[in-house]
């Protein structure tokens, strides 16, 4: 069954992010045409994307590999976000019109779904829809395209639900205390729980990568 561009990104965004491909593992060209059935533009399309978004390394003549942060960059990259999502967060117009807050509320239901399910690949995907869409919602596109971006580079160093079962209902609750913050018009509340979910998931991380014994890049 053939693939296209957007197909193969998001799958292996996916496998990326989930641990099906590990750091520093070679992508294949030859391998990834054969899975996908795709021709070899567009898995270099699809490469080309993966690497803008920072989950893949093209270093010169080896190829592909699956991005590998080093604890510095991850430290940097966390430290990033802790000055960018309260911002943003504080922005938002508080509360927010029916619309808005109904489909942020649908958007998480389909994130405790996710959880109920222990699906971790559909535990991904919803969370990040729920924060692409409350994050849409600061009035600085600026700070927006930042967040989306630092988002991106954050599932390069690994989603935080991965075999944590305690990680996983945490961010679900803090997702419901932010909606309940929002409709009560709280935006002292919403960037305070922001900024704790922010450090929930760096410590959610924290405990992954020790538990995986994962190798830690050169900063040199």
């Amino acid at each position: 069954m053939k693939s296209d561009l957007n197909d193969i990104v998001s799958q292996l965004e996916e496998d990326i992010v989930l641990w099906r491909l590990q750091p520093e593992e070679r992508l294949v060209e030859d391998a990834l045409m054969a899975r996908f059935g795709a021709k070899r533009h567009v898995v270099r399309s699809a490469l080309d994307t993966l690497t803008r978004m920072g989950l893949v390394d093209r270093p010169r003549n080896r190829g592909a590999l699956v991005r590998l942060y080093g604890d510095g960059e991850v430290a940097a990259l966390f430290d990033f976000r802790r000055l960018i999502e309260p911002a943003a967060a504080q922005m938002i117009a508080l509360p927010p019109d029916r619309d808005a807050l109904a489909r942020l509320r649908q958007l998480q239901g389909r994130h405790d779904a996710a959880v109920a399910k222990n699906d971790l690949a559909a535990v991904f995907r919803s969370n990040a829809a729920f924060h692409t869409a409350l994050f849409a919602l600061c009035p600085n596109p600026f700070l927006v395209n930042a967040v989306e971006g630092a988002a991106l580079q954050a599932h390069a160093v690994r989603f935080s639900g991965v075999q944590d079962r305690a990680a996983l209902e945490r961010s679900r609750d803090d997702h419901h205390a932010m909606l309940d913050a929002m409709e009560a018009g709280d935006g002292a509340a919403l960037v305070r729980i922001a900024t704790a979910h922010l450090d929930n998931a760096a410590k959610a991380r924290a405990r992954i990568l020790r538990s995986r014994a994962m190798p830690v890049a050169s900063e040199g």
